[in-house]
């Protein structure tokens, strides 16, 4: 059969796009693609507010395709509709070097809003966006001028409805009665194994209704008017997100359809050429783009220039009378630190008493929060034990989105993801927090956030065994050198108050990656360095803290807590005749990212007796300390103690210190 109508011409098009990219790169997802194109058809042609020539306008429509599998039905749609994609591009799907890989990677000059693949990782990015959007409207909009008012759309699949992560950030989205967040929730009851009945029966839209959302259902994934009706009506409500489920069929006009066989691999030949025949597709050439199709979804450009333009004069119009409000809006957009941002930064001295550096961390982003009016943060559940509440900036609540303060419930998985969609949707800088063990729920958003090089900053205290009586379950050892395997990510470990200051000076104006600060919850004594040493000794990733009149014997590297163990340690070497330096390595990424020289100038190599001291598994350290070093570590959880005790018990004292050291002098002068 022939398409009946311009639409279904467009829809095949998007369709066969994908077949053919699929069938030449030998690998790839058609059977979403086939079932969900009549449903991003409709998203894209008569809804998504967005401007291909200016893919990064600020109150352009959000668009997420959480169900990244089906990453050919967004590259067709790019293409169609005018973004920089070539049709060269999709025909290099999934090569090397191409701009069009397996799953869709954030790429803004192209229109891809946020990497996805992982499911469910795509609907919770989504909720943070409209988070972002809500709070920045509250923020910014005033006198008629609604300058922030778009909506996050979603194309979800059955994986990502059973992914953990969407029941955390589908119940935190309802309860903040996120009214623009749309979700399209393409249903065609077939996984990789097979019926999705095998493992998934419950009511999806009973689940979304008690988390409060507004659920409305098509029947049909191939009638265009059904679907238009479902989103003009979600567009209709402003007091609750929207679930659109929509019964389609995988691998649909295909032999495939309906089978789990028609998910993850191409149809094959004689399939690929099958359902070009059912559909009234011509068999060649390959990647064939009908000229009526493309004028029509061409027409996107033309739109979104004048939607775009519209916008811009209505900006001008709400800095005319808004000034106020205006004042900070290029700044929060440009991510611009104010002038002077970080006067107010407290300062600690070594007559101060010990304090806990996730106390220090408190202070540094209360004052950062008077002077930097676009960050904003929050924690999961544990903003009086994380030290991440903003003092007299509000809370973002349902239907008061003004707040500064996001409490994101115990949701870590989620909150990890809605981080990202905060940070990508641009105007604000944002921070999350949460204990350093529960940082392995976030792992698979951090490890996206690292991808997409997303400013991000995670506030991670209670630190290891030193938090004491809740015992192993609570204590962390395996986290640190698992969250440094993550590259693209800066794992900082401050020593203390001071050092932990400056960590946060250097986080603010670090924008390649996110940052894991890493903090006590026991009081660490001041350093008593000098502050340039400190400022700069935090950016360089490593600095000598103390060093003996003459050259060393030996080398004590340590972060964190530890450090303050190797300063006695030194002193009791001192008194052995033993020449001791003690680096302070509060990050390894920017210790290693120094010029050579530098690295040479904090650990010589003509001293090859060195100790690591770090209450954390050793992974990695070999790298520090040579082959005739040691590291003193934890090869084993820790134990419900007092943390003092806890330390003493498993090693991190004076005497194993200054046993470690003598062990490998002898082994050194053999």
């Amino acid at each position: 059969m022939k398409p009946e109508n311009l639409d279904e011409l467009c829809i095949n098009t998007i369709r066969f796009l994908a077949v053919d990219a699929i069938e030449k790169a030998k690998s790839g997802h058609p059977g979403m693609v086939l079932g969900s194109a009549p449903a991003a058809y409709v998203l894209w042609d008569r809804f998504l507010r967005h401007n291909p020539s200016n893919p990064s306008w600020p109150d352009r429509d959000r668009f997420v395709l959480s169900a990244g599998h089906a990453s050919m039905l967004l590259y067709s749609l790019l293409y169609l509709t005018g973004y920089k994609m070539t049709l060269e591009d999709i025909e290099s799907f999934r090569q090397w070097g191409s701009v069009t890989p397996g799953h869709p990677e954030r790429d803004m000059a192209r229109g891809i809003e946020t990497t996805t693949g992982p499911l469910g990782q795509g609907f919770a990015t989504a909720v943070g966006m409209a988070m972002a959007e809500a709070h920045l409207a509250a923020r910014y909009n005033c006198r008629g001028h609604e300058i922030v008012h778009h909506h996050t759309y979603v194309l979800a699949s059955d994986g990502d409805m059973m992914e953990g992560i969407s029941h955390e950030a589908a119940s935190l989205a309802g309860h903040l009665r996120l009214g623009r967040l749309i979700v399209l929730y393409d249903s065609n009851h077939v996984s990789i194994e097979g019926s999705t009945s095998l493992a998934f029966t419950e009511d999806v839209a009973a689940r979304f209704r008690a988390y409060g959302w507004h659920v409305l259902n098509v029947g049909d994934g191939n009638d265009l008017e059904a679907i238009e009706g479902a989103i003009a009506k979600a567009r209709e409500r402003e007091d609750a997100p929207s679930l659109i489920l929509i019964r389609s069929h995988i691998g649909y006009g295909s032999p495939k359809q309906d089978l789990a066989s028609a998910h993850g691999a191409p149809l094959g030949s004689g399939a690929a050429r099958a359902t070009k025949e059912r559909l009234g597709w011509p068999l060649e050439p390959e990647f064939y783009v009908p000229d009526e199709a493309l004028v029509h979804m061409r027409r996107a450009l033309a739109r979104g220039a004048a939607w775009e333009q519209e916008w811009r004069g209505n900006l001008a119009a709400w800095k005319s009378e808004c000034p106020n409000k205006a004042a900070g809006w290029e700044p929060a957009m440009s991510n611009s630190l104010p002038e002077k941002w970080d006067a107010g930064l407290p300062l600690f001295t070594p007559d101060d008493p010990p304090l806990a550096t996730r106390k220090a961390s408190g202070e540094a982003i209360n004052a950062l929060a008077k002077r930097i009016p676009f960050l904003v943060g929050g924690s999961a559940d544990l903003a009086p034990s994380t030290k991440t509440y903003i003092a007299g900036m509000g809370d973002f609540e349902p239907g008061s989105y003004g707040g500064r303060n996001f409490h994101f419930g115990v949701r870590e998985h989620a909150m990890g993801a809605a981080l990202n969609g905060i940070a990508e949707h641009g105007g604000l800088r944002v921070f999350g927090g949460t204990f350093l063990v529960f940082s392995d729920y976030m792992r698979p958003a951090i490890r996206l956030a690292a991808m997409m090089r997303l400013p991000v900053i995670y506030v991670f205290t209670h630190d290891s065994i030193g938090i004491g009586e809740d015992g192993p379950t609570h204590q962390p050892v395996e986290q640190i050198p698992s969250l440094r395997a993550i590259p693209g990510l800066v794992v900082m470990r401050p020593a203390d108050a001071r050092e932990t200051v400056e960590a946060w000076r250097w986080a603010m104006e670090w924008e390649n990656g996110p940052v894991a600060l890493v903090l006590t919850r026991q009081s660490l004594p001041i350093l008593s360095a000098d502050e340039k040493i400190i400022e700069q000794g935090i950016r360089r990733g490593a600095y000598v803290l103390a060093d003996p009149s003459g050259s060393p014997d030996v080398i004590l590297i340590a972060t964190g807590s530890e450090v303050s163990l190797a300063l006695r340690a030194k002193d009791a070497l001192a008194k052995e005749k033993i020449a001791t330096r003690v680096v302070s390595m509060p990050s390894w990424e920017l210790f290693a990212a120094q010029p050579k020289e530098y690295r040479e100038r904090i650990l010589p190599g003509r001293v090859r007796a060195r100790v690591a001291i770090e209450a954390a598994a050793p992974i990695g350290w070999e790298r520090w300390v040579g082959g005739a070093g040691r590291v003193i570590g934890l090869d084993r959880f820790g134990a419900s103690a007092p943390g003092k005790i806890a330390m003493e018990r498993l090693g991190f004292n004076v005497e194993n210190v200054l046993k470690t050291v003598h062990s490998v002098l002898s082994n050194v002068s053999l």
